[in-house]
């Protein structure tokens, strides 16, 4: 435990020396004895945790690598915590999903044992047609990427509200007004009804959706609202998430 603190120690100090630190001066600001350092910073250097040019000690690829999955991971908790926000702020589960690389990924969803998420009975990848989120995604694509994607997932029938076919959704979807929200109605699930909002950033399409259950329908409108009004104070911090 003691190597392992002393090492963390000579990586948080290298990591305050952007233009690289000799070993002499990584062990006088870290109190370490010179031979120690250097056994350390030799075995730090071998796991590439840092990497040394000309004498200078500098941050190695494993080390930016945990740096880069330290900062995604806060990313996401910021995410979550703002779903959970606005969850109970609502009073209904909250969904943060994405269009990536040709495909729909729900990214995050807070919900509680009193406000259930929609189960995932269909694979939300393959009905985007049948769901708010996959619709809002949709929408917010040129009208190649909207056929590419139906070319691979086709239109089909989830439940007896689902559009029929890929001409009526694709009409449906070119009706959509641009950063308004889409509704639906039981169309991916029986009892449930649902809403998204357009999130662009950039050439990313993402989207908040909420969902609540039919008898709750006549909430659906106003919840949506009040979600617009909060996605749209915080949405320059979650900008900064949108690719998480």
């Amino acid at each position: 435990m003691g190597s392992v603190q002393r090492a963390m120690r000579l990586l948080e100090c290298v990591a305050e020396h952007e233009n690289g630190a000799p070993a002499k001066q990584l062990a006088r600001e870290t109190g370490l004895a010179l031979p120690t350092a250097y056994h350390l910073l030799r075995t730090l250097v071998h796991e590439g945790y840092l990497r040394r040019d000309k004498g200078l000690f500098f941050l190695g690829e494993a080390a930016e690598r945990l740096s880069s999955s330290s900062a995604k991971q806060k990313r996401r908790s910021t995410v979550a915590e703002t779903l959970a926000h606005w969850r109970d702020a609502i009073g209904a589960p909250v969904y943060y999903a994405m269009y990536r690389d040709g495909e729909i990924e729900v990214v995050c969803v807070a919900d509680t044992p009193g406000n259930r998420a929609v189960e995932e009975w269909a694979d939300f990848r393959e009905t985007a047609h049948a769901h708010a989120i996959g619709q809002c995604l949709l929408s917010q694509l040129g009208e190649d990427a909207r056929r590419d994607h139906l070319d691979r997932y086709p239109v089909r029938t989830v439940t007896p509200y689902t559009v029929r076919d890929n001409d009526a959704l694709l009409r449906r979807l070119g009706r959509a007004r641009r950063m308004e929200p889409l509704f639906e109605q039981q169309e991916y699930a029986l009892g449930t009804v649902c809403a998204a909002i357009p999130i662009t950033v950039g050439p990313t399409a993402a989207t908040m959706a909420i969902s609540l259950p039919f008898h709750q329908a006549d909430r659906l409108v106003e919840a949506t609202r009040r979600l617009q009004d909060e996605v749209g104070r915080l949405l320059g911090s979650l900008a900064i998430s949108i690719s998480i």
